[in-house]
């Protein structure tokens, strides 16, 4: 059993190996990618939120509230994080990225499981090679830490996970799932696949 949970999708990212285009609302199999990661969070959540810094009118079609960054410029997912803690109601956030069409449908259960066991305050998805760092569980009681992390101009995720006690939580058995489309060619293959690896 999990405690009361917020989601948040990343969708606030400038999409530059995309040639800029908004990723969340690129379609995969006749769907903005974001429509696929909504299904497949929304059952493992109590509540939704998406963060977006443009094509506010599009996101906000999709019936969640839409949560801006706030620091200009797309200063990347810290940014999201901290915009999504901030408008959580919850004392926990799970988040997932707009570009990653697949998540497994234990995502939530699994990374609570591996904080709990661990005591940890942060777990984050390792898909047995490497760290998954945007597909992660948060306490809503780092943000005022975050947020000071922010303000000394430190983006790198890894770092700050480093700052705290954080588990990796073991998806080895279904590392084909995280699958990020980051440029055209990526999607196309996507979209080309007979199996196109979720669903």
């Amino acid at each position: 059993m999990t405690p009361p949970l917020t989601g948040g999708i990343l969708a606030g990212g400038r999409g530059s190996r995309m040639g800029g285009i908004d990723k969340g609302l690129v379609t995969l199999h006749g769907k903005p990618l974001i429509a696929h990661v909504i299904e497949q969070l929304a059952p493992q959540v109590d509540t939704l939120l998406i963060n977006a810094n443009r094509n506010i009118a599009q996101y906000a079609a999709f019936g969640h509230p839409i949560v801006r960054d706030q620091l200009d410029g797309h200063q990347g997912p810290l940014a999201g994080f901290a915009a999504l803690l901030d408008a959580c109601k919850t004392d926990w956030l799970v988040t997932a990225p707009c570009d990653g069409p697949c998540l497994p449908p234990d995502l939530a259960a699994r990374l609570w499981q591996a904080r709990k066991t661990a005591n940890a305050d942060i777990a984050v998805a390792h898909d047995g090679q490497r760290l998954q760092p945007v597909h992660a569980l948060l306490p809503r009681r780092l943000l005022p830490d975050l947020q000071d992390w922010l303000a000394r101009g430190e983006r790198k995720i890894a770092l700050w996970y480093a700052q705290h006690h954080y588990v990796r939580a073991d998806f080895s058995d279904c590392a084909e799932v995280f699958q990020n489309l980051n440029t055209p060619e990526e999607r196309q293959a996507a979209e080309q696949a007979i199996n196109p690896g979720f669903r």
